[in-house]
Order: C-alpha cells, then sequence, then structure tokens
C-alpha cells in the first residue's frame, strides 16, 4: 500500500437492544455487524484502506500536547489506562517523548483549532476542519503506522469527554461511524461520552490476536465467531 494517508473527520453527532450497558444484550450478530460498519470502512480516506482491517501490529505509545488553557491530561491518562486494562492485546500508554509516540493527541481551546489541524495533522496552512474533533491515521503497509487527533478542551465536560473518548478508540483502527449503532460512540447522532460495553467488544474483537491487519472482510468474520466467545468472557 503507498504510504498515503487516511483522515477521518468526526462531527459529533436499528440493530441494537434496549440495554446498552449489559453486553449479554447484544447477539453475535448484531456484534459482529457492528464490527463490520466500524472497522471496514472510513467516513473519508482511500477505499482500498476502508476493506481490510485496521489496527496497531504492536505497542500504541501516545503523547498528549496540551496547548489548551485547561489541563486535561489526568482525563486522558485516565482513559488511556482503562483501556489498557479492559482490553486484551492491546498494550497503549501514554509516553513524553516525541520520537517513541505513534499516537499524538493535541487538546487545544476552539481558537486555535484550525490552525492546529492545518499545521500539525493535515499539513495545510489554508482550508477547513470541520467537525468538533479529528483524527488522522497513516498506514504502514497494512497496519496503522501512526495516529493523529485533535480535540477540543473548552467546550463543555461532556463534548471533551466525547471527543476524547471518540477520537482515541478511533485512532485504535474501528474509524467509521454508522447511524445504526444506537449504543455507541461510532455514531455521529449518538450523545454516549464512555467506553459502552458494545464500543468494549469491538475494539476487544479488533485487538484479538486472531484479527490481523490486512484482513478483509471474509477474513476477519471466519473467525470473529470464536473471537467473540473469549470477549464475551472477559466484559460482564
Amino acid at each position: 500500500m503507498q504510504a498515503a494517508f487516511l483522515v477521518l473527520l468526526v462531527s459529533l453527532t436499528s440493530l441494537i437492544p434496549a440495554r446498552a450497558g449489559d453486553l449479554s444484550a447484544f447477539t453475535d450478530a448484531q456484534l459482529i455487524a457492528g464490527f463490520r460498519k466500524t472497522v471496514f470502512g472510513a467516513e473519508f480516506g482511500s477505499a482500498q484502506y476502508e476493506r481490510i482491517v485496521k489496527k496497531f501490529a504492536g505497542p500504541v505509545r501516545m503523547r498528549v500536547v496540551d496547548y489548551s488553557g485547561t489541563n486535561r491530561h489526568r482525563q486522558i491518562s485516565a482513559f488511556v489506562a482503562s483501556l489498557h486494562s479492559k482490553v486484551d492485546g492491546l498494550d497503549i500508554r501514554i509516553v513524553n517523548s516525541k520520537a517513541r509516540a505513534n499516537f499524538t493527541l493535541y487538546v487545544v481551546d476552539r481558537a486555535s483549532y484550525l490552525a492546529t489541524v492545518q499545521s500539525n495533522v493535515l499539513g495545510l496552512h489554508s482550508g477547513a476542519a470541520p467537525g468538533q474533533c479529528l483524527v488522522r491515521l497513516v498506514p504502514s503497509a497494512s497496519s496503522i503506522g501512526s495516529s493523529t487527533a485533535v480535540i477540543v478542551a473548552d467546550e463543555g465536560e461532556s463534548e471533551f469527554r466525547r471527543c476524547m473518548v471518540e477520537e482515541i478508540l478511533q485512532g485504535l483502527g474501528p474509524m467509521n461511524d454508522n447511524s445504526s449503532l444506537t449504543y455507541s460512540v461510532f455514531n455521529d447522532s449518538s450523545k454516549h461520552a464512555d467506553f459502552m460495553p458494545f464500543d468494549r467488544a469491538i475494539v476487544s474483537m479488533l485487538y484479538d490476536r486472531r484479527i490481523r491487519p490486512g484482513m478483509n472482510v471474509r477474513e476477519a468474520e471466519a473467525v470473529l465467531p470464536d473471537v467473540i466467545a473469549d470477549v464475551r468472557k472477559r466484559i460482564r
């Protein structure tokens, strides 16, 4: 795959049952459909990249660059630590070294959002940056080489939390939003701002060792039933 980058712009906007807080409310077929809709797709970017599994093949090392007037490092650190403990197969930690980081998260005030996106994410000095937040993935072969996200810190706790959760999760690979995913942050119209059980299952399925970077839909769905059985044992 050529080293083209993939840009995902996420603006903050059924097959799902009523109990969002309980994974047992979702059937295997619903989890497989959710995996297909979030992992195999992208709101923006290469059609070729949309057709394969996108995930980090090794450890994820996140660097937080806070340009905002509000210190959000504790909240981000807590969420990243929860991912490390809740998703088997995902090795993610915060680091201070730019050289070690393969996921950079910029935290900004709204006034500097556009400039930050243009200079640090897209490499442009003009043009629009729509949405409340943004994440960019750069592929390396079939896996994710690096991710860069920008989130706004000064537009309220709810907006910040939703941006933080959605952009970090989507920067790990489940890039697509779908309006049918009612109880998920992978949905522009939902108001969820937490790591929902459904989302935890999707990310856990993605980072299971049996799901390999570059798999197509047919290859992934051949092993997903066994993957889901193990994910259900870990998520109650």
